[in-house]
């Protein structure tokens, strides 16, 4: 039996927010995006059985590749396992994992002015070797296995281990590179050697180029597609009161909290954060 349309409910929209660093910390003082923190949130995005679709509101620099490769297979499981669309949006920035995390999505829209893609792989860090030797310190370290004090920041760099790191590296831009041709196959309009070298664009040139589909937000494109009474509701992890009261309380949680501050600066300022 088919019911009238007044009697049908409007076309219902769950929107699940990914903002922040990708990262695999977990625990109350933390607040990347990892697996962990979110399986729950995308569970409950695909939970209603009348669903007209999924929008990710995505506003991430990236952070952990194994964390942004796991989330975005959670999110594909359930949009295929329930047949339900998935339409991600762009905000500032969805660079390196947070670009991987819109690829989650049957179609990505962004903003004209978003910064977009930083396929590749960084590693970063410091050498303190000549500051220790300056200081009259000693460094005794012990290990079994060639390679367990690989990059250790206080001995000078052997390239042999920066060699090491540049497969690894190779290794999970390959995988990055696998999912967009997957994900964007047949939409992608330039060279492999101009996408995939860790280069960003604004909105207006990733849909020129094939990264995403359009111009868009998200409220405007949901009503353009399902009607101007489409319900959209955010999918959110409310703090009980005795965490938050935890969190003031503890000290620990300060410290932990301005590093964290601190690490996720430093992300953000890549892109003009």
């Amino acid at each position: 039996m088919t019911l009238p349309d007044f009697l049908r409910p409007p076309p219902l929209v769950h929107v699940l927010r990914l903002s922040g660093v990708i990262g695999g910390q977990t625990g109350p003082f933390h607040t990347g995006l990892s697996l962990s923190s979110l399986a729950g949130l995308i569970e409950r995005a695909f939970q209603p059985k009348r669903l007209a679709a999924v929008a990710l509101a995505i506003n991430s620099p990236g952070g952990s590749p194994v964390q942004s490769s796991l989330i975005c297979q959670r999110i594909r499981a359930l949009a295929e396992e329930k047949n339900v669309p998935v339409i991600a949006f762009a905000e500032d920035v969805a660079a390196s994992g947070g670009y991987w995390l819109a690829l989650a999505a049957d179609e990505v829209f962004v903003d004209e002015n978003s910064i977009i893609g930083s396929i590749g792989v960084v590693a970063a860090g410091f050498g303190f070797q000549d500051l220790i030797e300056r200081w009259g310190i000693e460094r005794r370290i012990y290990t079994q296995g060639s390679r367990k004090a690989m990059l250790d920041p206080f001995r000078p760099e052997n390239p042999d281990d920066v060699a090491r790191v540049h497969e690894l590296q190779a290794d999970i831009h390959e995988s990055f590179k696998a999912l967009v041709r997957r994900r964007r196959a047949g939409k992608l309009t330039a060279p492999e050697e101009q996408l995939f070298n860790g280069d960003v664009w604004t909105g207006r040139r990733a849909v020129e180029l094939g990264l995403v589909d359009g111009i868009g937000e998200l409220r405007q494109v949901m009503r353009a597609r399902f009607g101007a009474k489409v319900r959209l509701r955010a999918v959110g992890a409310q703090k009980s009161w005795l965490r938050r009261q935890l969190r003031i309380a503890d000290p620990n949680a300060w410290a932990e909290a301005v590093l964290d501050a601190v690490e996720q600066r430093a992300l953000w300022r890549r892109f003009g954060g």
